[in-house]
């Protein structure tokens, strides 16, 4: 039975809290690579053209992005951030009363746009005790015939925990026994420290990804978005994309050309901070025995399990106290957890998280 349309999410509680309620001096609620200066692109005054060819894609950063994803362009969706490929996936792939079988803990946009849709979201569980790991029949129990899509993140948003392709490959078979998709938002895929990981795209036609600059580059301000997915849905959604942005900005997608153009630069900066803030996040778990934490192979948060007290005492505590914010748990529907980015400037997130471990410490 699908939800009345006076029932659907109009808004998101997550996002209107990000916006007005977490400032901090240290802010470990962000959950991307602190912002890249556009100096770091050098860019030129003819990149900052306002106006050009800006229709079905700017074929320049179409063809950049399909060479970064190795896929054919005709198999790229361009928007504004991931959130709104997202938001055209979810809304080509699915029609009013649909099911969805939604990851939780996971990011409250993805529901609450699923719910908006019309759809009916069921979830299944990843849980700690099992590394927030994708467990395929725990999945799969959930399948009828209204299923039309699954949808999960990886690096799993608010762990970070990576999804490898063994698991992937057989929820996108298991999905694609009922005529199901995946749809997998990768938006924190490429902040894996080492190699980069290909895109789940590449393993089947039932696989529908989401992306952007935003999270692992610090490129917030581009509002460069992709989705990858085969040729005839990227048409619907190309064309979706006509009720809501016409045209988009093309001075950004002119200087998102230029940021791929220096991907090699901007991932050696990811990297190398990433690296640094995860060794300083590492000290800070030490002997810490306030927390139970999953350990993931990178990525810009992690979520830890507060085992005595509650969050919202840590987190009121660290905002009057240690002028530090955190995300609580609830948001991602776990009220014993809270997630935690390390995307910031390194001196700002060691000492956020120098004061998380007093609160902690002073809480036990």
């Amino acid at each position: 039975m699908s939800r009345l349309a006076t029932d659907r999410p109009r808004s998101s509680p997550y996002m209107e809290w990000v916006k007005t309620g977490s400032a901090a001096r240290f802010n470990l609620v962000a959950s991307g690579l602190m912002w890249c200066p556009l100096s770091f692109l050098e860019v030129t005054l003819a990149d900052l053209e306002i106006n050009g060819p800006s229709f079905y894609g700017y074929e320049p950063l179409k063809q950049a992005i399909a060479a970064h994803s190795q896929v054919k362009p005709e198999c790229v969706v361009i928007a504004e951030g991931t959130s709104m490929v997202n938001h055209l996936a979810l809304a080509s792939l699915l029609e009013p009363g649909d099911e969805v079988i939604i990851e939780q803990p996971t990011y409250e946009l993805l529901t609450a746009t699923a719910g908006y849709l019309g759809a009916t979201v069921r979830t299944f569980t990843r849980s700690a005790e099992q590394g927030f790991q994708i467990d395929v029949d725990r999945v799969s129990r959930l399948f009828s015939p209204r299923t039309k899509l699954v949808v999960i993140t990886n690096l799993h948003n608010p762990s970070s925990v990576l999804t490898s392709e063994p698991i992937l490959l057989e929820l996108g078979k298991r999905a694609a026994s009922i005529g199901a998709k995946v749809l997998v938002d990768e938006v924190y895929l490429e902040a894996v420290l080492g190699p980069r990981p290909r895109s789940a795209f590449h393993l089947g036609p039932e696989f529908v990804t989401t992306n952007s600059l935003t999270k692992v580059y610090g490129l917030n301000g581009l509002r460069c978005g992709w989705a990858l997915a085969e040729p005839e849905l990227a048409r619907r959604m190309w064309r979706l994309n006509d009720l809501f942005g016409v045209i988009p900005s093309h001075l950004s997608e002119r200087v998102g050309t230029r940021a791929f153009e220096r991907m090699d630069r901007l991932r050696d900066r990811t990297q190398a901070h990433l690296a640094a803030n995860w060794q300083a996040c590492d000290e800070w778990l030490g002997d810490c025995t306030s927390v139970d934490v999953v350990r993931p192979p990178g990525g810009t948060v992690l979520f830890p399990r507060l085992k005595r007290g509650t969050v919202e005492t840590l987190s009121a505590r660290l905002r009057s106290e240690q002028e530090t914010s955190v995300v609580p748990g609830e948001f991602f529907g776990l009220k014993d957890h809270f997630r935690v980015g390390i995307g910031g400037a390194q001196e700002s997130v060691r000492e956020g998280l120098r004061r998380l471990r007093l609160t902690l410490d002073s809480m036990s």
